[in-house]
């Protein structure tokens, strides 16, 4: 894949991900400052919602973190490659997932 093109997908991807992350630090926040539960139901319900938001928050922050290794890679020239094998990575994959690390093959294994 041309770097310029990998790069532009990287960074709009970068961005979209680093506004769902504000949304939903938001909406934890949100559900932390909600008025006091009117019985037990409801303040389960606000633990549900923060729990769901902590893990979504932690999904996000994971992409991030994998949407940066690629930026990473591509910086340092080894941008298309397995991390694991070297192999190359299809560019449909890479336009599919920008970020991937990792081929089909080894990603099912």
């Amino acid at each position: 894949m041309d770097e310029a093109r990998a790069r532009e997908l990287l960074q709009a991807e970068r961005a979209e991900v680093e506004s769902l992350l504000k949304g939903t630090d938001a909406a934890s926040v949100a559900d932390l400052e909600r008025d006091g539960p009117v019985d037990f139901g409801d303040e389960g319900e606000a633990l549900a919602a923060e729990a769901e938001d902590g893990a979504v928050a932690e999904d996000l922050r994971d992409r991030l973190a994998t949407i940066d290794r690629a930026l990473a890679r591509l910086d340092a020239g080894t941008y298309g490659r397995s991390v694991r094998s070297g192999q190359p990575i299809p560019d449909a994959r890479l336009e599919a997932d920008p970020a991937a690390e990792l081929t089909i093959e080894e990603a099912r294994g």
